[in-house]
């Protein structure tokens, strides 16, 4: 592949205007919770000064203690998008990217001129054969829970992938969304193994651009080559120490029981309507729909924003990503008024 395919940069937001009911984007709150805005505003004082090496031990401490890493294998993240922008310093010959999935690490590749294999999984989704990624492959990139599918892959599906000389990418960025989080390989020291984490969805961080990977410490070194001086700023600092201690994990796990039961609520709605809903694990649903085009031109009129599916390989015209939100009757009831 030549450059980025078209609309491989799309992302949800893009549907969102002011006003609408947003079922594009994935994170799961308008704002994040009056703990964390009170730690972020205690720090605003010191935004005139560099941020400080100690904030950085702290967040690298807390993610280690939290993973049961070395401090070696931590490496902090301006969001966990930074991690794909950064793959091509690896200077891969040949990747595999599990299809359909977040199309930035495909974005970032393609820009770098590295060779792509798609490896499209049909409905319903789901990965049972390592063999089916090109054996010379020596990056693998996956996401777990799958965006925008929400599969959950198993932990022995993803350690499958394994090569010597490969190196596995796993996105858990949505995987704090799974009760126990049991098929997670963030606690794994293995070789070639880079897990990517964001702090944007569950706790509503999309504007700071907080993330972090624990991995092979020599591919993180690689990683970070060339990286600017305080590549993160206070705030973002001070996010990744608040959002990994004890109780801030304790309380995403609550909330991820509860979006449980949301998401089983909304699936059951939506398939109550006719529709075929994808079997996720994620704060998300895939929804099959005949002429979705026409389905979510009729959402705007109603105010209602969703995400349109066509930008990703392996998925049709026909496909609808909403998020998975209390609010999902007046979704329901907006899409029944044309089916």
């Amino acid at each position: 592949m030549t450059g980025p395919r078209k609309g491989v940069r799309y992302h949800g937001d893009q549907a969102l205007a002011p006003g609408v009911l947003d079922f594009a984007v994935n994170v799961r709150a308008a704002a994040p919770p009056p703990w964390l805005r009170d730690r972020l505003a205690s720090r605003l004082d010191e935004l005139g000064s560099y941020p400080r090496r100690a904030d950085e031990e702290r967040a690298v401490g807390a993610i280690a203690g939290r993973h049961g890493r070395a401090r070696e294998e931590v490496l902090l993240l301006a969001g966990a998008a930074e991690g794909f922008a950064m793959l091509p310093r690896l200077g891969p010959r040949r990747a595999a990217v599990l299809a359909p999935g977040f199309t930035e690490p495909e974005a970032v590749l393609a820009e770098a001129g590295v060779p792509i294999d798609h490896v499209v999984l049909p409905p319903p989704f789901t990965f049972d054969d390592a063999a089916r990624v090109p054996e010379d492959a020596d990056l693998v990139v996956v996401g777990n829970p799958t965006n925008p599918t929400g599969v959950l892959h198993s932990r022995a599906q993803l350690l499958a992938l394994r090569r010597p000389g490969r190196i596995v990418v796993v996105d858990e960025a949505f995987i704090d969304a799974v009760p126990g989080e049991p098929e997670s390989v963030a606690a794994l020291s293995l070789p070639g193994l880079v897990v990517l984490r964001s702090l944007t969805k569950t706790w509503a961080l999309a504007g700071l651009r907080a993330g972090y990977a624990v991995g092979d410490p020599e591919v993180l070194h690689v990683l970070a080559r060339g990286r600017a001086h305080w590549p993160l700023g206070t705030l973002q600092l001070e996010a990744l120490a608040a959002c990994n201690t004890q109780e801030a994990v304790a309380s995403a796990a609550r909330d991820a029981q509860r979006l449980v039961e949301t998401r089983h609520q909304q699936a059951d709605a939506l398939r109550g309507l006719g529709l075929s809903v994808t079997a996720g694990a994620a704060p998300f649903l895939l929804v099959a729909v005949p002429n979705a085009d026409l389905m979510r031109k009729h959402l705007e009129v109603k105010n209602i924003a969703v995400r349109r599916c066509d930008t990703f390989v392996g998925l049709d015209a026909d496909y609808l990503r909403v998020a998975v939100r209390p609010e999902w009757p007046e979704l329901v009831q907006a899409m029944k008024e044309i089916l």
